[in-house]
């Protein structure tokens, strides 16, 4: 499918006629509708700009990221294009200079000429009204958008071949996205913003001893090596069948969500994306982890525990988690879902069990280009939602027969997972045991879960207690 840039509306019109005013609404004269637009507020945003104070009021309009298409009229465009290359230059926002750089530019009489400039500028005697002004007129732009987008879709939608169709919708719910993200923060910010974060967290270390600056796993010697999970970051967490990899995934969630007693930090909103089991048996497991209850036992009708039951789920009803158990969901879809329940809760983390029942939204020749794919998705949601995204991963068969311990190229079904992740670790019996058969009565048994690779930190081996009978995975004391 085709996707073609915005085109101009077909049913809205920009009226760029110096002498008109007033908030536009209704029809032209054509009987075609008006796009939203308020002249007054444009005008009186400009003028704010010309008085006393007036380049923190220009300040503020590019902080918001505002462009000179917020403005309707192209006379107002125009005016703040030179206001921002003054801006830029180094200038005041002043009258003279206004009309000198238009001058120079040939666009002094495309506006009204000095007439124009004078009659804004004597528009208002005060900028006390400038924040609403600079509201009314970014909410006017975004409304146009919406129409524009919306126009688009229609247009897409008419010419779209039916296997296009979920590639359609996540380009449109991609669109309205992005309008809905017009946020404060730019891409590029001086060094002395992140010398600020990076002196804080120097004076953390040095302080409290390292204190965690990321989402924490909930494992002390992983997080003293990570320092938490971080926003933007695709972290695999791979481990060949049965070694617990939804047990570990579902640790880190409780971490997330229930901060510890002695914890500072509120809870992290958390959406789990399981694709092996069923919604309810996830959140029997985490009842039953976060309250030690020996689930087997539970099965069987016995439970000495029926207290502690009670209080974690009343715990767990309060926490800020999702689950989401949708069979067949592909890496288009995912996104989509995880893209609208961000904007409604402000996540802070994402688990997906596992990789590779993950559908690619296309048709590709190899498995490899398929799991690929989904593992650039995977990546590029955390950066388009700014969060950590922690996804479960099947190793192949190779350190079983080799005998050895997992590493980076066992992953399975593609190279591009090592490539497009942040943080890589591996889950496998310690080294004295890779050889030897657990005792189906060895309720605790030694895991090690191997940093191999950390694009921000060290590597190294983190020694993990797995509880069988919890299936919980714990801090390793000193003994399983």
């Amino acid at each position: 499918m085709s996707v073609a840039p915005s085109a101009r509306p077909r049913t809205t019109r920009t009226e760029s006629s110096p002498g008109a005013g007033g908030a536009g609404s209704g029809t032209g004269g054509s009987g075609d509708p008006v796009a939203p637009h308020n002249i007054d507020a444009e005008q009186g945003l400009l003028a704010s700009c010309f008085l006393e104070n007036g380049a923190d009021v220009l300040n503020e309009c590019l902080m918001v990221k505002m462009r000179p298409e917020y403005f309707y009229r192209a006379p107002h465009q125009i005016v703040f294009e030179a206001l921002m290359a003054l801006n830029a230059a180094g200038l005041p926002p002043d009258e003279i200079l206004v009309a000198n750089k238009l001058k120079d530019a040939g666009q002094l009489d495309a506006i009204g000429g000095h007439g124009f400039l004078y009659e804004l500028t004597n528009r208002i005697q005060t900028t006390v009204h400038a924040k609403h002004w600079m509201q009314i007129v970014r909410d006017k732009y975004f409304l146009r958008q919406l129409i524009r987008t919306s126009q688009w879709t229609v247009e897409q939608a008419h010419g779209v071949g039916q296997g296009s169709v979920p590639e359609l919708l996540n380009a449109v719910e991609s669109r309205f996205f992005e309008i809905q993200q017009d946020t404060v923060s730019e891409s590029a910010e001086p060094i002395a913003k992140s010398l600020d974060v990076a002196t804080q967290l120097v004076n953390n270390m040095l302080n409290r001893k390292g204190e965690i600056s990321g989402v924490p796993s909930g494992f002390t010697d992983l997080d003293k090596l990570t320092f938490g999970f971080h926003a933007s970051e695709m972290i695999v967490i791979a481990a060949r069948p049965s070694m617990g990899k939804t047990s570990i995934a579902l640790n880190v969630a409780e971490s997330a969500v229930l901060p510890l007693p002695r914890e500072t930090r509120p809870p992290t909103a958390t959406l789990v994306f399981s694709l092996e089991m069923a919604a309810e048996q996830l959140a029997m497991r985490l009842l039953c982890s976060n309250a030690r209850v020996d689930m087997q036992k539970l099965k069987d009708g016995f439970c000495d525990r029926q207290r502690e039951l009670i209080d974690s789920a009343k715990l767990l009803k309060t926490a800020p988690l999702w689950i989401d158990a949708s069979a067949n969901l592909n890496i288009l879809e995912m996104r989509a879902k995880a893209r609208r329940l961000h904007s409604r809760h402000k996540l802070g983390l994402v688990i997906i069990d596992y990789m590779q029942l993950v559908s690619p939204a296309g048709n590709y020749n190899s498995r490899e280009q398929e799991v690929a794919e989904v593992s650039r998705g995977i990546k590029a949601m955390a950066k388009e939602l700014g969060l950590p995204v922690v996804v479960l991963c099947q190793l192949n068969r190779e350190s079983e027969k080799e005998k050895r311990a997992p590493r980076l190229s066992d992953l399975r079904e593609s190279g591009s997972i090592e490539q497009d992740a942040d943080v890589v670790l591996l889950l496998s019996k310690p080294k004295d045991a890779r050889d030897e058969q657990e005792a189906p009565d060895q309720l605790a048994v030694k895991r090690e879960l191997i940093i191999a690779k950390n694009r921000n930190g060290p590597i190294g081996d983190v020694a993990l207690t797995f509880n069988k009978r919890l299936t919980r995975f714990e801090n390793y004391t000193g003994h399983a």
